[in-house]
């Protein structure tokens, strides 16, 4: 169990949203939604663990994503049930667990590219198109044991939003990347270690908006081959000319598409 709190953002009334970012990143990645949401939600953007101030990482035990989804709890049980749940790449494999978990409670999920690698990893053994991603942590993971996380935070952007974006980004933004990729055999683990099965989310009775960028890399693409077709109340947006980074390099494209679908959920 998790003891501690997750910080978390809020504003706005009404329904509740819960909104859960991805790796490097944290709840100030949706402030746009945030501020642009309030007039109609109750918003509320967490950070997850190791992330922005909410608890860190632990250390000397493997982490799964229902730690991830234990620490929230205070955050949905003030949101109110029922939420709806936005979630990118890592959380937004954290907010379908969730939505697993207690799925009366969440009314509609909203996800940019869940990195649920396991997935791939049960449909047929290495190699496969989880092998970027793996190739990239083994590659970062190697620079952080020589004492370098810029260069690991570098292999570990440049997978996700093409060559040389470490390199073109603003020394200030570098910083608290570089810093949270020491988690970063933590996220692996807990992104090729889940458990649960694919037919687990076919059996998800919740309205699902799954967003993908036709940019992405062939992991999260991947996944999402396998939950859109599994998950049974899904409909499918594909962002032209976006990668796995969309709701932070376009968030006003990626959070219109998620307000029009809360509108109708």
């Amino acid at each position: 169990m998790q003891p501690q709190s997750p910080f978390f953002r809020e504003a706005g009334a009404g329904p509740g949203v819960v909104c859960l970012h991805s790796n490097a990143s944290s709840s100030n990645q949706w402030r746009a939604l945030l501020e642009s949401f309030a007039t109609r939600y109750h918003v509320l953007a967490a950070d997850s663990l190791g992330a922005g101030r909410s608890p860190a990482w632990p250390t000397g035990r493997v982490v799964s994503l229902h730690d991830e989804v234990a620490l929230l709890e205070p955050v949905f049980a003030r949101a109110g049930a029922p939420f709806a749940l936005v979630g990118h790449s890592y959380g937004a494999a954290v907010a379908l667990l969730a939505a697993l978990a207690q799925p009366r409670r969440v009314r509609a999920l909203a996800l940019y590219e869940p990195t649920l690698f396991a997935l791939l990893d049960a449909e047929a053994p290495p190699p496969n198109a989880a092998d970027g991603i793996r190739a990239t942590v083994a590659q970062a993971a190697a620079a952080l044991d020589a004492g370098d996380p810029e260069r690991a935070a570098e292999h570990f952007i440049d997978y996700w939003m093409g060559q040389g974006s470490w390199a073109r980004m603003p020394a200030p933004r570098q910083a608290p990347i570089a810093a949270s990729v020491a988690n970063l055999r933590g996220w692996a683990a807990a992104l090729l270690d889940e458990p649960t099965p694919l037919a687990a989310f076919a059996a998800l009775q919740v309205p699902v908006l799954y967003m993908l960028g036709t940019d992405s890399p062939a992991s999260s693409r991947g996944v999402a081959r396998l939950l859109t077709g599994a998950l049974p109340q899904v409909e499918v947006v594909e962002f032209e000319g976006l990668g796995h980074m969309g709701p932070i390099t376009h968030p006003e494209r990626v959070n219109a598409v998620i307000m029009r679908f809360l509108e109708r959920h």
